[in-house]
């Protein structure tokens, strides 16, 4: 619906002003946006003042257009030259349009409003235009505040974000410090366990010292030095003597003070440990001296750091390591002391063999080569009243200096009851009683074989003891196998019955404990078939001519290795014709001890070498 166009003559500024004052009332009245509206006006106003300016009639229309009921309404307004029939480049200006919200109320031509009215009115425009800017400067202020606020919030937010995620990697930082150090002492104690329990599994103080070395160098120590107080007790044992060397000041200190020692060139401000300027030995590299203390001061362990400091965990780690070494040298010099003991007394009671007419002698005892497995073995050979030669091997349960006393109060009491010519059987009978009374918690095993000059056979007795191995002339071997009694010392009665045995001129018999032929975890049988066919290897001659090489030819079968848990004891026996009977060679009275058989294995470190690690040999 489009209502007839209202039409203003505008030749002069007043009607220009009338006719924008009656476009002002129809917009007002149509309901137009107050913005829209002044924006339509200003629009108007500035088109009008053109016209003006440029002279002549012009005519204003005005009309009000709506497509359809409901739609929207607008007002569209041009200005054109008056008589102007033909369009010209005035008239290219386009319509002006406002929307209106509804038609306007009154319809046809508007009377225009006299000049006055019309001045007020666009005041009022002005009015409202500036109201609308002071709503619009208050929205932006307070949205501007808004947005102050709002940045200040981020601003603190992205602080806080920032405190956080720096407290994040602090705490990241913090946990990967903890667990690298957690992962450290972890790996400290665990080695400082492992080093432990190697040095404390052995007794011998060579193998605790090469072990120390070998684990400390070179991740923990460049190098490393051990200044035992009592060397010279301790290289009396050692099968290779290490000079005297120059010792730091530190170690003098630790040994003096008794307190770890640090040199270098800087304090190192370990935890109990004092500081010391660099050694002229170690200029370049720090020292830490550590005391090795048991019940008393031993001697003191240097390093040489393997870089240019010591860490301070890495050093309480090796102050710690060293106190265990200190205790585990104290063990292996007691372990020593009584080994040398039970081994000096063992040898002490070892007997001198006798040269009877008519059978050969020869013996052989092996002290074990680790542990405490001294003492308790022992052989003996002696002459009775009516001239007939006892030979006696034993064994006494356990070991140490304890066993090798039993031992000797055995094989004294032995030779007492002997002195009556008692036979072996009755001999041991009273050994049993007598062992039974003075040692209930003890036993032993015995074999006694009696030789008469003269008689082709043995007589023996067994309390428990391995079976002697018998070799006829011929070489055929045998073992006296006749069921044993039991062992001395059994708390019950026994009497131990005699056996005989053929043993014509050139044959042997062979008295062993059963360290010679016992071995883990195989039982004894097996050691005695190597026995027998050792003993089988032998020729008449041989065993004839030299019993003592015959005696070492018999172990070098049985000993191919050279560590042994037990103590051995091997007494061969041959017969011979008086008249045949060769000369041997007499051992030394002072030291019983012969050579080591031919090619045979050595004994722990050799037969030649320390005392302390057992490799002896009796040859009489």
């Amino acid at each position: 619906m489009t209502a007839p166009p209202d039409v203003w003559k505008i030749a002069s500024v007043a009607d220009a002003a009338r006719a924008r004052a009656a476009v002002d009332r129809i917009a007002t009245d149509g309901g137009a946006p107050t913005l829209d509206r002044v924006r339509f006006l200003t629009a108007l106003t500035s088109r009008l003042r053109h016209c003006v300016g440029q002279g002549g009639e012009w005519e204003l229309r005005l009309q009000v257009r709506q497509s359809a009921p409901g739609e929207a309404v607008r007002l569209e307004l041009s200005l054109t030259p008056s008589g102007d029939g033909e369009p010209g480049p005035r008239d290219e200006t386009p319509a002006l349009i406002c929307s209106l919200a509804h038609p306007p109320l009154s319809t046809g031509r508007r009377v225009p409003a006299p000049l006055s009215q019309a001045l007020l009115g666009a005041d009022e425009n002005t009015a409202a235009v500036l109201r609308l800017l002071d709503e619009q400067e208050n929205l932006v202020r307070l949205h501007r505040e808004e947005l102050h606020h709002t940045n200040q919030g981020v601003l603190a937010l992205h602080a806080d974000l920032e405190a956080a995620a720096r407290a994040q990697r602090e705490l990241l930082e913090a946990e990967r410090t903890a667990r690298t150090a957690a992962e450290r002492a972890r790996r400290l104690l665990t080695f400082l366990g492992d080093a432990s329990a190697a040095i404390t599994s052995s007794l011998s103080h060579t193998a605790i010292l090469r072990r120390l070395s070998d684990m400390l160098v070179p991740e923990y120590a460049e190098r490393l030095d051990v200044w035992l107080f009592d060397e010279e007790e301790y290289e009396e044992h050692d099968e290779h003597p290490r000079p005297v060397g120059e010792h730091s000041a530190a170690a003098v200190a630790a040994a003096r003070t008794g307190r770890p020692q640090h040199a270098a060139a800087h304090p190192g401000g370990l935890p109990g440990v004092d500081d010391l300027p660099p050694s002229a030995l170690s200029p370049e590299r720090p020292l830490l001296a550590i005391p090795l203390v048991a019940q008393r001061l031993l001697g003191v362990l240097t390093l040489t750091a393997p870089g240019p400091r010591f860490d301070e965990d890495t050093s309480m780690m090796l102050i710690e390591l060293g106190r265990r070494v200190g205790v585990a040298l104290d063990h292996a010099h007691r372990y020593q002391q009584s080994r040398n003991t039970a081994e000096a007394l063992q040898r002490a009671q070892l007997t001198e063999l006798p040269t009877p007419p008519g059978l050969l002698l020869a013996a052989r005892y092996l002290p074990a080569t680790w542990g405490m497995n001294i003492g308790g073995d022992w052989y003996d050979a002696f002459l009775q009243p009516d001239g007939s030669l006892l030979a006696v091997i034993g064994d006494v349960t356990g070991h140490g200096l304890h066993a090798a006393v039993v031992m000797g109060q055995l094989r004294t009491a032995l030779r007492a009851y002997a002195v009556e010519n008692a036979t072996p059987g009755e001999i041991l009978t009273r050994l049993h009683r007598m062992l039974g009374h003075l040692q209930p918690d003890l036993y032993a095993t015995a074999l006694i074989a009696r030789f008469r000059p003269g008689e082709p056979e043995v007589v023996w007795a067994s309390a428990g003891h391995p079976p002697a191995v018998a070799r006829a002339a011929d070489g055929t071997v045998r073992v006296l196998d006749a069921k044993p009694g039991v062992m001395l010392g059994i708390p019950l009665p026994y009497v131990y019955r005699d056996h005989r045995a053929d043993l014509p001129l050139g044959s042997s018999l062979v008295l062993y404990t059963d360290g010679l032929v016992e071995r883990r975890g195989q039982g004894i049988d097996p050691g005695i078939g190597r026995l027998c066919r050792a003993l089988e290897a032998l020729g008449t001659p041989e065993l004839e001519q030299d019993l003592d090489a015959a005696a070492d030819a018999l172990l070098k079968p049985l000993l191919y290795d050279s560590e042994r848990d037990d103590d051995v004891c091997l007494l061969l026996c041959h017969t011979v014709a008086t008249a045949e009977r060769p000369r041997q060679a007499d051992p030394s009275p002072a030291d019983p001890r012969g050579s080591e058989p031919p090619d045979s294995p050595p004994a722990h470190g050799s037969v030649k070498e320390s005392r302390r690690e057992g490799g002896f040999r009796e040859s009489v």
